[in-house]
């Protein structure tokens, strides 16, 4: 079987398109802000430090409190 090889065609370089930071920024607060609260409710929501009393939202985080690497026991 015979195989063609398509001769190559002269097209434009692909150009990323600009992002400017401006859009960028409230988004990269809002998710930084956000990831520090889950941060805080997966590994220090207990103890003296608890916003919520009970152990409820440790349970609700358990798992992931070891997945991370948190003692909690």
């Amino acid at each position: 079987m015979a195989q063609t090889v398509a001769p190559p065609t002269a097209t434009t370089p692909a150009v990323p398109a600009k992002l400017p930071l401006r859009e960028i920024a409230p988004w990269a607060v809002f998710f930084g802000i956000l990831m520090l609260v889950l941060l805080y409710f997966v590994g220090a929501e207990q103890g003296a430090t608890s916003v919520f009393n009970g152990t409820d939202v440790h349970e609700w985080v358990h798992d992931a409190r070891h997945l991370l690497g948190f003692p909690c026991h």
